[in-house]
């Protein structure tokens, strides 16, 4: 199998479209429809009343159905997007058989659907960040593997045959992801483990998939867009392999609490792996710095914005994650809204701000088109600095107000729930504004598809009613 030679990078677009289309506007509507679930069940717990009449959208369905269309929905439709693109592009080589990567991304889209309609009939698996059920697990396991056969393939094809960072956590994440899931899925599901055994695969999966995945896509993302975005050289190439290795040795043992009901060992190895992810995320920030430094680049909510707030977000994130495996600290936040609010930053703060400035700059390039409504790039970032600020700070401190109530033993529970009732009222108005958010880019993906298509529906007609008239003979 020989590499053709390089194209022109309006080429490589081009061989990006369909599937991108596909994979960007489908996540930009489970996005939204995660959204609304994920602000359904804020309200339920300073609300207990509200949609009480609905066995569908009770708290134990709801919330599982969040973050369940937050994971599935959005951020790995979207890490699949960005990371194809950029395997096209850094390879200098169309994209392998988009149309069956279509087909692969409209058959995860039909698996998170499925999914979704088994966790609301109560149909869930219990296992948090693995709810969806068997056969819903089954229908992504088989889209993931077609779409990422694809991406080696590209990878393969590439005619720039040095490797770039970016390239190294993409082909990692291409993976990484088969890997956790079939192996949480058959020893979970399909032939399951029986005691302890389930909870620590259960906690290994939810630590490769939040810490693990989302890491080496956002990454991928970052090392790529800021040299981008700043027109300076990425400093360095070797901080990344180094953030790169670090990543992998220690986040794949991160996930078990230290007060989990398992052999001691594991808990301690997994809160020692907890402290040692401070090291790939010390050489993120020295990437990040050498960057940028120097540079004047304001932020007006463009792309660029959208990844420095991620980065941000990730250290943020990663220090709140090291901090939760100290015994003095891990008393208070073990079991509280602590973790909801590292969750919270990871994934929003870090992996979704990240892949929103990805597509605000990628979604363009690909469809020939400006943005419908440029204007609400800017609004949506502001929607989800502040809508993330006002999601993770109240929890963290609540959660940290709420493990100091509960080691007081004169403190009643129902004292506890009362004293967490504000800091839940301000996260609540932080899922308002990431609904916001989610609203706008909703309607700027879909503008731009509908757009891109009505032109090529227009040029179509053009040629098919154009006539000649036929020459006249003398």
């Amino acid at each position: 199998m020989t590499a053709p030679s390089p194209i022109s990078s309006q080429q490589i677009d081009s061989s990006s479209r369909l599937p991108l289309f596909v994979l960007f506007g489908g996540a930009a509507f489970w996005l939204v429809l995660s959204s609304v679930f994920g602000l359904i069940a804020s309200i339920k717990f300073h609300g207990p009343g509200f949609l009480a009449d609905s066995t569908v959208l009770t708290y134990g369905r709801v919330y599982p159905a969040w973050s369940n269309l937050l994971v599935y929905g959005f951020c790995i439709p979207s890490g699949l997007g960005v990371g194809l693109w950029l395997l096209a592009r850094l390879g200098r080589t169309p994209l392998a058989r988009p149309w069956l990567i279509a087909i692969g991304a409209e058959l995860w889209h039909l698996g998170v659907l499925v999914g979704l309609i088994g966790i609301l009939s109560g149909d869930s698996t219990g296992y948090e960040w693995l709810e969806m059920p068997r056969y819903a697990a089954m229908i992504l396991f088989c889209a993931f593997v077609f779409i990422g056969l694809w991406g080696f393939v590209t990878h393969r094809l590439r005619a720039e045959r040095e490797l770039y960072p970016s390239q190294w956590f993409v082909l990692a994440a291409l993976f990484w992801f088969p890997w956790i899931y079939s192996t949480a899925v058959l020893l979970l599901q399909v032939f399951p483990v029986r005691g302890i055994v389930q909870a620590s695969i259960a906690w290994w999966f939810s630590g490769n998939l939040l810490v693990v995945w989302l890491s080496l896509v956002g990454l991928a993302a970052f090392c790529y867009f800021v040299p981008k975005l700043t027109e300076r050289p990425l400093q360095s190439r070797y901080l990344a392999l180094f953030a790169f290795w670090t990543l992998i040795l220690f986040g794949t043992w991160v996930g078990i609490p230290l007060r989990a009901t398992l052999p001691t060992w594991m808990p301690t190895l997994s809160n020692a792996a907890a402290l040692l992810m401070l090291v790939p995320v010390l050489g993120v920030v020295a990437m990040l710095v050498q960057t940028v430094g120097g540079t004047k680049t304001a932020c007006a909510g463009g792309p660029l914005c959208y990844v420095k707030f991620g980065i941000c977000s990730l250290v943020l994130s990663g220090l709140m994650l090291a901090a939760a495996a100290l015994p003095q600290v891990s008393r208070l936040t073990d079991f509280t809204w602590f973790g909801q609010a590292q969750n919270a930053l990871r994934l929003y703060g870090f992996f979704a701000m990240t892949m929103f400035g990805a597509a605000y700059y990628i979604l363009p390039r690909v469809a020939g088109l400006e943005w419908p409504f440029s204007k609400l790039v800017r609004a949506h970032f502001w929607c989800g600095v502040i809508g993330t600020l006002l999601l993770a700070v109240p929890l963290a401190i609540g959660g940290v107000v709420q493990g100091t109530k509960w080691l007081n033993p004169e403190i009643l529970p129902a004292d506890v729930s009362k004293a967490t009732l504000m800091f839940l009222g301000l996260s609540t108005i932080g899922d308002l504004l990431l609904l916001m958010g989610g609203l706008l880019f909703l309607l700027n993906v879909s503008v731009l598809i509908f757009r891109y298509y009505r032109a090529v529906f227009r040029v179509a007609y053009a040629e098919a009613t154009a006539f000649e008239p036929a020459e006249v003979k003398p």
